[in-house]
């Protein structure tokens, strides 16, 4: 498959998980502040605002490829950060939730890691970074 169909491909995936868990994010403010709340995070609801807002719009960057490079990076250190606040040592006594979590985890490891790689190649040509360089 041709380096720029991969990296629209790429992108498309990469956003797919972000574009709707922004929305979803604002659209249950009250719920999303809720979850931050649980976790001991400080101002849940500005918080919630916060990481909807960043998550939505981080999304659709990606999504049309602009300002890649940039936004990938911030989105590896999101998924990073997101990943140990919400799951590192999660689960308690139970062993399955424990599990999911350290799952949860790694997965979003994973994420930053593919968000990394397209920080490095670019959005490639099929994007607006890359509008004038088929």
């Amino acid at each position: 498959m041709p380096r720029n169909a991969l990296l629209l491909l790429s992108r498309l995936l990469l956003a797919a998980l972000f574009v709707p868990s922004g929305f979803h994010a604002l659209s249950d403010i009250a719920g999303t502040a809720g979850y931050f709340s649980g976790l001991g995070l400080p101002l849940p609801t500005l918080a919630a605002w916060g990481t909807g807002l960043f998550e939505l719009i981080a999304g659709l960057l990606i999504l049309v490829g602009f300002q890649t490079r940039i936004v990938a990076l911030l989105l590896a250190a999101f998924c990073i950060v997101a990943g140990f606040i919400g799951h590192y040592g999660q689960g308690g006594d139970d062993a399955m939730l424990a599990l999911l979590h350290s799952q949860m985890l790694m997965k979003d490891i994973a994420i930053a890691g593919g968000f990394l790689a397209l920080a490095m190649a670019g959005a490639g040509a099929w994007s607006i970074d890359g509008r004038g360089s088929a």
